[in-house]
């Protein structure tokens, strides 16, 4: 009887462990040049199950792996071999700008500092088309099962939820499953549901991004449930985690990159974390 009860515990902690949603925060920030085809492929290399990722538009309306709308003086050089400057940087709008001179900035060799483990490389940065490519070519090659992608909507005063979800719903043509599309704007969410229960968009699996706002707040807001509440891992506990699971949700929170963090936010039941340092969660 005693080891019957082991064998089962034994098999509960191995599913448990095998659930646990590891997603690479704009690939592997900590070790490669965000949200570039290095940092994703890194990410995979690392045995990340999904790709955590930003997209903007551009002026000719591609879809472009991007956290900012313009280009951060922190780390990119610009065509001629100059850093941008922080006065220049807004001024350098990805939306008022084709993709083809947005591919010429360069945004990995100068490195980050506020990431001082990241490699500084050259990288430029790539079209979702391009990532999801890569990243499927790399898993294919290496006998790795095809990555999850977790998708973060930007939106601003020029591209509106629904110009947003149009372009990228565009360039989602596979594989429904594997998309996860999130974001912290209410409007984001509340589109993409509204086209998917008109079965004009897939049933992708939907996360809403907050701060500090909490689950009834957020639910009250979205106006539905979504598959995942993801709130800034600080502001997480116990009992929300209990709450959410009850309406069948699951929870991820972001940006979790301490090893003591990630094993109290594994302890207190949360279903994955958001990460820039995959290699610490398998330490």
């Amino acid at each position: 009887m005693r080891l019957l009860f082991y064998l089962l515990l034994m098999h509960s902690c191995v599913g448990t462990a095998q659930s646990f949603e590891v997603q690479g925060h704009r690939g592997c920030r900590g070790l490669e040049p965000e949200n570039t085809i290095p940092a994703f492929l890194k990410a995979l290399e690392l045995g990340v199950s999904t790709l955590e990722l930003d997209v903007v538009l551009s002026q000719d309306q591609h879809v472009v792996v991007s956290h900012d709308w313009y280009f951060n003086s922190r780390f990119t050089t610009k065509p001629d071999g100059t850093p941008v400057s922080r006065t220049e940087a807004k001024t350098l709008r990805l939306d008022q700008m084709p993709y083809d001179r947005i591919k010429r900035y360069d945004v990995g060799r100068r490195g980050n500092t506020a990431f001082p483990e990241q490699k500084p490389k050259a990288a430029y940065k790539p079209l979702l088309s391009e990532v999801i490519r890569a990243a499927d070519a790399y898993a294919r090659q290496h006998q790795l099962p095809l990555p999850q992608y977790t998708i973060e909507i930007k939106t601003n005063a020029h591209a509106s939820a629904a110009v947003m979800c149009q372009r990228l719903a565009q360039v989602l043509t596979i594989s429904a499953e594997r998309f996860c599309i999130q974001s912290f704007d209410v409007a984001v969410l509340k589109y993409w549901k509204a086209q998917q229960e008109a079965g004009s968009f897939p049933n992708h699996t939907l996360s809403v991004l907050v701060t500090r706002k909490g689950l009834r707040r957020s639910l009250k807001e979205l106006g539905f449930r979504p598959d995942i509440f993801s709130p800034q891992y600080r502001f997480i506990s116990k009992r929300t985690v209990r709450k959410a699971h009850a309406l069948g949700i699951r929870v991820i929170p972001w940006t979790v990159n301490e090893r003591q963090a990630m094993q109290h936010l594994q302890q207190i039941g949360v279903d994955g974390l958001i990460t820039d340092y995959p290699n610490r969660f398998k330490k």
